[in-house]
């Protein structure tokens, strides 16, 4: 048996995160001899669990709440639910005020209005009225075309004004986001939890300041059939399940692999260069999970690639913002005041912390976006141990922080003291909410800012988690795509719909679109957006 960078393979993946272990998986199963390399010892890229604090306390240092993942195509097909588990708390969000009260939005739609009538009425009312639109538009609409290559702009429209679900989806898509919620919404707290399930990260703007939203992320927003899962024992346990998947497909991984270039001979990707001098060849395809520009500029090289593509290249945007991660090993779960209210709060799977006004949320955002550290502390969390004890040893428990940060917020490099500093703001805000979040409940804490992951995961250029923007001007059929001008050279990562975070869909898609290319039959049945929209009924009434 020749060693496994000795010979050639019909295919090559590069990039050992979730997408290039789902991209691997199917086309394994389908027969090809698949090679998968990283540049890391580890795999599974932003799935990362570890020890950081104790042992025995579990962190996930990166990806922690992951978006209907157990009822994906990819998890079942590649029969996932036989190696992964994944826990979907009845509590999906959860916002304590200074004033004792609380909001929680749960999976229960009479119990979620319910919880907003108790601040206003009026938003409840509305919130029913708007969730029959929700859940018909995301069954219909936002999961299909979820999974499946996005249609042109045209076309896709015009097969969703065939419906009253159509039409009332596209109204709402061409609004600003932000627009819509304070529209919608009276009430200043339900306005600000809105915005946090509407944005990736509720404490930053960005997410609702396009000018349009065509993914439709507000109406998603309203809709409670679907949602956030926990996976049980930590995040990482999703790319264990993957890579067992891979390898028992017959699959290939190589760690610590160090590639050089793409090798392009005659117009076409064959292979790859490593650094040690040798060639691995590719005899059908090579396919790139990294961002865009690793890729192009570093692997292939920008004298290779038409004016065109290059041009594509330098508008590409990426996120502006960074995260600051605290993670805590703790006795006790943080327990709010606001528990007295509704004590659902303390087992709500995403907290948003700290904001108490939409005028907090805007100066957050202008201290980020100006390079400066945000004066109101402000973040997202979760009590990880309580919904999964697996996470802790018995009887503790682990939980974190996600602060929104500039990546370098004093103008170029780390100030000594500030993530210590910046870490006891934190705790002294949690502590406000939470009387119980002392020096005395904490066992250990670890802090993971921009500038250590992003030099871990160096395709999370400038602290982006995303490695991409989430804007109009980059989803649905704006994205960067999966196909490049070089031939037999694919782009499945995060830069392709349905864009960054655990979604496994651009490893998905890509399968499929390898498979026809290759003249493969596949041997699962992939999403088809176009089908998905024709079978919309046309007569249904949106709400």
């Amino acid at each position: 048996m020749p060693a496994a960078l000795d010979r050639s393979y019909d295919g090559i993946i590069i990039g050992a995160g979730h997408h290039g272990m789902v991209l691997g998986s199917y086309l394994a199963k389908a027969g090809l001899d698949i090679l998968l390399v990283d540049r890391r010892l580890k795999y599974g890229g932003g799935l990362c669990t570890e020890e950081v604090t104790e042992p025995g306390f579990y962190h996930n240092l990166h990806s922690i709440n992951h978006f209907h993942i157990s009822d994906t195509p990819w998890f079942q097909d590649l029969g996932l639910s036989q190696r992964v588990s994944y826990i979907t708390p009845p509590y999906e969000f959860g916002q304590a005020h200074l004033d004792g009260t609380a909001l929680v939005l749960g999976r229960d739609l009479d119990e979620t209005c319910a919880n907003i009538a108790r601040l206003s009425q009026r938003d409840a009312d509305t919130f029913r009225r708007w969730n029959r639109l929700a859940e018909k538009a995301t069954a219909q609409i936002l999961i299909p075309e979820r999974f499946a290559e996005p249609l042109p702009q045209a076309e896709r429209e015009a097969l969703l004004e065939r419906t009253e679900v159509g039409r009332e989806f596209l109204a709402v898509a061409r609004c600003q986001p932000l627009d819509v919620v304070q529209e919608l919404f009276e009430d200043e707290h339900v306005r600000l939890l809105f915005l946090f399930k509407v944005s990736l990260f509720g404490t930053w703007l960005t997410d609702t300041l396009s000018k349009t939203s065509p993914m439709g992320s507000v109406i998603r927003a309203f809709d409670l059939q679907t949602g956030y899962q926990l996976c049980r024992g930590g995040s990482f346990n999703l790319a264990r399940g993957l890579m067992e998947t891979f390898i028992g497909a017959g699959g290939r991984f190589e760690p610590q692999v160090q590639t050089e270039r793409i090798l392009l001979e005659s117009g076409r990707a064959t292979g790859i260069v490593l650094a040690d001098g040798r060639t691995v060849r590719a005899r059908q395809f090579v396919a790139s999970t990294l961002d865009i520009h690793q890729t192009f500029e570093n692997l292939v090289g920008r004298e290779q690639l038409p004016a065109a593509f290059l041009r594509k290249i330098d508008e590409f945007q990426y996120t502006a913002w960074s995260l600051y991660g605290l993670h805590l090993a703790l006795h006790e779960s943080p327990r709010f005041a606001a528990a007295s209210f509704d004590p659902n709060i303390d087992r709500s799977l995403k907290w948003s912390i700290g904001a108490e006004s939409m005028a907090d949320l805007f100066e957050a955002h202008e201290d980020v976006k100006a390079g400066r550290v945000p004066s109101i502390i402000q973040f997202g969390s979760g009590p990880l141990s309580l919904l999964d004890p697996t996470q802790a040893p018995p009887g503790k428990h682990t939980t974190y922080a996600w602060h929104v940060l500039p990546l370098y917020p004093h103008g170029g490099q780390d100030k000594p003291g500030f993530n210590a500093a910046f870490a006891e703001k934190i705790i002294d805000k949690w502590a406000k909410y939470c009387p119980n979040l002392t020096r005395r409940n904490i066992i250990g804490q670890y802090v993971y800012p921009a500038e250590r992951y992003a030099r871990e995961m160096i395709n999370m250029r400038g602290g982006d988690i995303f490695m991409g923007a989430f804007n109009a001007e980059q989803v649905m059929y704006n994205h960067f795509g999966y196909r490049s001008p070089i031939s037999n050279l694919y782009i499945s990562g995060s830069p392709g719909h349905p864009g960054g975070a655990i979604s496994g869909g651009a490893g998905y898609i890509t399968a499929g679109i390898i498979a026809k290319e290759l003249g493969i039959k596949p041997w699962w049945t992939p999403w088809d957006a176009r089908a998905a929209l024709e079978r919309m009924p046309q007569h249904e009434a949106a709400a």
